[in-house]
């Protein structure tokens, strides 16, 4: 029987819950690199045993860690992130020029088809990539030399690039967000990029309509349409249907249209999830009640899903990277709190349950589905 991996990054450390194909009863490990925060952990779709970690301290900075044993040992990797040519500067909250500087790796995205080919969104925001396993990494500077690098700001958790999703269908296209800078896309692996802002509008930046300046948390899309991608925006949640070339909300009925977290059903296309949070000044769930809702019809018509979760006196955030599907035949689903819980789905929302409890604040959640 297949299984999952669930990979789950921390505020003080990383946890790997382990399971059948049932779903029922996981096993856990960690923390491994206890006291660290790990702000994102993904493994390779090329090699389940194949896992890359970033490890962050105020003591000791960045640390990239790999795992060639399915997170059994770690090992650090290459952690040279040289920003390439003139660093230039963006600008800060209050509008005056600050000079680019690396914080942290926010975002790891393997290749789809070749274990040692990785790619890295940094803060401040840049894509770098490495083709030897995380050994050695080279800036792909065409984005951050972008016409528009110096109008983009930093939002509430800094200037960062969160989100990378390679088009399955050819590798050398690739959507990213940075917050708060908007979505770009390539069409040459990395080489030039295009901002793909078109349609998003927000009333916190002096031109509601810019071409840059949204600030975007998350993209998701269906393998199957690389042209379909999903945004959860600051405020709104919207969707394109031609590779970011417009954009259109989708919010429909939901609760509130401010959160961090989209994903796609592994195999419905036009199933998609969020979860909604209060507001940009609050960020907790509704009415202590936590609840991820469901479109069946690619957004507009939303239903709530909370049968096993908490529905009275809850105030967590479900971060960004904090939600991953599976692709088993019914699929599963998996979020993060930041009050230190992993709730799990089999059956695509319609129940859930609490594989961990107690962890530190959960930053991100990624699975891997395993083979017999």
């Amino acid at each position: 029987m297949s299984g999952v991996r669930v990979l789950v990054g921390t505020r003080k450390g990383a946890f790997i819950l382990t399971s059948d194909g049932a779903r029922k009863n996981w096993d856990v490990s960690g923390p491994h690199f206890a006291g660290w925060e790990i702000y994102h952990l993904k493994g390779s779709p090329a090699d389940p045993n194949r896992i890359y970690a970033s490890q962050t301290s105020s003591w000791f900075g960045q640390v990239l860690q790999r795992s060639n044993d399915g997170g059994k040992t770690w090992a650090p990797a290459g952690n040279k992130f040289a920003y390439h040519g003139t660093p230039g500067t963006h600008l800060w909250y209050d509008g005056t020029p600050h000079p680019w500087e690396f914080a942290r790796v926010w975002h790891i995205e393997p290749s789809l088809t070749d274990a040692d080919t990785i790619y890295a969104g940094v803060q401040d925001a840049a894509i770098f990539k490495s083709t030897d396993g995380a050994q050695t990494w080279e800036e792909l500077e065409g984005l951050r030399e972008h016409r528009t690098a110096g109008q983009w700001q930093p939002g509430a958790g800094g200037l960062c690039l969160h989100t990378i999703l390679i088009d399955p269908t050819n590798p050398k296209r690739m959507f990213i967000a940075i917050s708060a800078a908007g979505a770009f896309r390539t069409d040459d692996g990395g080489q030039s990029w295009t901002p793909i802002n078109k349609g998003l509008t927000s009333a916190q930046i002096p031109n509601p309509t810019a071409e840059v300046g949204h600030c975007v948390h998350r993209l998701a899309m269906h393998r199957s349409r690389p042209n379909v991608v999903f945004m959860q925006k600051h405020w709104d949640v919207m969707r394109t249907d031609n590779g970011g070339e417009s954009w259109h909300e989708v919010s429909g009925n939901l609760p509130t249209d401010f959160g961090f977290v989209i994903d796609v059903h592994s195999h419905e296309p036009e199933t998609i999830f969020v979860v909604p949070i209060k507001s940009d000044s609050e960020h907790f769930v509704p009415d202590g009640r936590l609840r991820v809702y469901r479109s069946k019809t690619g957004g507009n018509d939303w239903e709530p899903l909370s049968n096993g979760l908490p529905q009275q006196d809850c105030y967590v955030n479900v971060l960004r990277d904090a939600m991953a599907v599976d692709s088993l035949d019914s699929c599963g689903v998996y979020f993060g709190t930041t009050g230190g819980q992993v709730y799990a789905s089999a059956d695509a929302g319609d129940h859930w349950m609490p594989i961990v409890r107690d962890l530190p604040a959960v930053l991100s959640v990624e699975v891997q589905t395993l083979s017999a």
